[in-house]
């Protein structure tokens, strides 16, 4: 059975940072793309940044550009996403998504999601 599960949310002050992480069980990332989304109370789900599997090349949203790294860690079948310079914008429950194809993209066409986890930018 495939789950993916996200850690690592919180409440951190304006300027903070904060780091997520999505742990596969059930499937090998190496073979998948992943995504990192976002949905904001009364906000459509949008893409964050994601992470090929193929060149391991890595996408961002401009709302995030220079302030997230997306990585992944193949041996601990583990993506990450860093995220500095937080701004009370980026309050949002944070999914990481996964689907067997060599390109990621920043649109939700995944097959596998997580629950989410709660980040919280507030003084």
């Amino acid at each position: 059975q495939v789950q993916l599960v996200e850690s690592g949310g919180g409440l951190v002050q304006p300027g903070g940072s904060l780091r997520l992480s999505c742990a596969a069980s059930g499937l090998t990332l190496d073979y998948y793309a992943i995504g990192w989304f976002r949905q904001a109370p009364g906000k459509e789900r949008e893409g964050v940044s994601c992470i090929s599997s193929s060149d391991g090349s890595t996408y961002y949203a401009d709302s995030v550009k220079g302030r997230f790294t997306i990585s992944r860690d193949n041996a601990e079948n583990t993506v990450y996403l860093q995220m500095n310079s937080l701004k009370p914008e980026d309050t949002a429950v944070y999914y990481c998504a996964a689907a067997l194809r060599e390109l990621c993209v920043l649109v939700p066409r995944y097959d596998y999601w997580g629950q989410g986890t709660q980040a919280t930018v507030s003084s």
